[in-house]
């Protein structure tokens, strides 16, 4: 779909000269308006990309129609047009709104930037914004966010596990949503009205791991001054999360087993046991059954442990979800630091879909939240996040001989290679699926439809 772009001047022969000029170098739709009621009149009965409005006008004048457009479509980018005389109205104008000024006379090269600038701008406003709206309706699940299969397959299992009462072990890297996966469940599930207790296991030494998790009677210890609850009795009736389980010591890992079989604890210092009424969610990123074979975890703890397992899926195998997740972050931060970015530019989106991500999701979350902090403008780029990111990835194909080609010929027998290439790249990725593929590259999917049809990719064939 085309760019669209409403210019309103009283000057007749302006608004012919800027329709005649601008249609040279930019492929855009464009109405014109001489007067402001005409233009309000056009807004109000469609969708714009772009304002150009010039300033001085009679009966209502550039910047109370400025106000009155905002009041209609807040999204739209506008640029006034003004006389050298009058700049501090247009510098008051930005103030009020507008994206930005230029000032009569200008080149031809000046106004032909600035509004591929802001076409730019109002892709990136509206692409976010639908991408908000998808992230609040459709794209989130207890927190957890993906459209992916994989995450589809993870919503289903979570959902199954939250109406049973198994002991579950989560698995998966650092940084994949572990954590999160474990209170989706508890949400979830009958208990979701009783406590959720998270213990970070590796973060507590050997003796106090155990105190904390079973508690102690006063006298138990040197320190132990008064009764003690430990963390199963806290989390009575609900969930107990124990994160990092491939880290605790052998000693905690036997009485663990013990209450996994019993149902019940022993405080410290005490000589009968308690009954608890708690369930289980463990998580590692460790590999057990390695741990296992090295005498480092109890194998008949893994089995109790283990009754269902969860897989989190790494982020290089989700690769579909980085736009949603880097627009999810974008805004969260955004509002938390009341530093609103309206968009990811189509080069650093590419370069967070080519990434590895070793951090996987965690570590997406940090780039995004400190580009927002310190990114200047509105539209966050690769010189914000402040780490190194792959350079977009060329064509798979080798590049054309222009042997006997003159220049024009050279340069679309190039282009024609890269579209090609890189299409069939995007498309291989999400296996044909035209929306995933439109993510991946940072585009619109109607945007996407329109090159593949012109360079004769067909998304059909990339499908298992």
């Amino acid at each position: 779909m085309k760019p669209s772009l409403i210019i309103v001047d009283d000057e007749i022969e302006m608004l012919r000269l800027l329709k005649r000029s601008i249609r040279t170098d930019i492929d855009c739709d464009i109405e014109t308006a001489s007067d402001a009621p005409s233009a309000l009149q056009l807004i109000q009965n469609r969708s714009f990309d772009v304002a150009l409005i010039d300033i001085r006008m009679p009966d209502m004048d550039g910047i109370e129609l400025l106000q009155q457009i905002r009041q209609i479509d807040s999204w739209l980018t506008v640029i006034m047009m003004t006389a050298y005389g009058v700049i501090e109205v247009a510098v008051d104008s930005i103030k009020k709104g507008a994206y930005d000024f230029i000032t009569k006379p200008f080149e031809h090269e000046d106004i032909i930037h600035l509004l591929r600038k802001a076409f730019e701008r109002s892709r990136l406003l509206r692409e976010n914004r639908h991408l908000q709206k998808r992230i609040q309706k459709e794209e989130t699940f207890q927190n957890l966010v993906g459209i992916s299969p994989v995450m589809q397959k993870i919503y289903d299992a979570i959902q199954m596990i939250s109406q049973t009462d198994v002991t579950l072990l989560i698995t998966g890297e650092s940084g994949t949503g572990k954590n999160l996966a474990a209170r989706a469940i508890h949400a979830l599930s009958q208990r979701h009205e009783k406590p959720y207790v998270h213990v970070n296991c590796p973060t507590l030494p050997e003796t106090i791991l155990e105190s904390e998790l079973f508690g102690y009677k006063k006298g138990a210890f040197t320190h132990a001054v008064q009764d003690k609850k430990g963390l199963f009795e806290e989390a009575e009736g609900g969930t107990i999360c124990l994160d990092e389980i491939g880290d605790i010591p052998l000693s905690v890992q036997t009485k663990l087993l013990q209450v996994l079989e019993d149902k019940e604890i022993k405080p410290l210092g005490q000589t009968r046991s308690i009954h608890v009424n708690v369930r289980v969610i463990a998580s590692t990123n460790r590999d057990l059954k390695a741990k296992i074979a090295e005498r480092q975890f109890r194998e008949d703890l893994y089995y109790r442990l283990n009754v269902v397992n969860l897989h989190m899926p790494a982020l290089r195998e989700r690769k579909e979800d980085i736009p949603l997740l880097a627009h999810y972050f974008l805004q969260k931060y955004g509002n938390e630091f009341s530093r609103t970015k309206k968009g990811i530019s189509p080069d650093l989106m590419q370069q967070l879909v080519q990434k590895d991500w070793n951090g996987n999701v965690r570590e997406l979350s940090n780039i995004i939240k400190r580009a927002v902090v310190l990114a200047p403008e509105d539209v966050i780029r690769s010189d914000d996040v402040g780490m190194d990111l792959p350079k977009p990835a060329p064509c798979h194909q080798a590049l054309p001989l222009f042997t006997g080609l003159g220049y024009k010929a050279a340069k679309t027998q190039m282009l024609q290679a890269f579209h090609q290439g890189y299409l069939e790249h995007i498309l291989r990725q999400s296996e044909g699926n035209i929306s995933r593929a439109a993510q991946l590259g940072g585009i619109e999917r109607q945007y996407l439809q329109q090159i593949l049809k012109k360079y004769g990719v067909i998304a059909q064939e990339f499908r298992e």
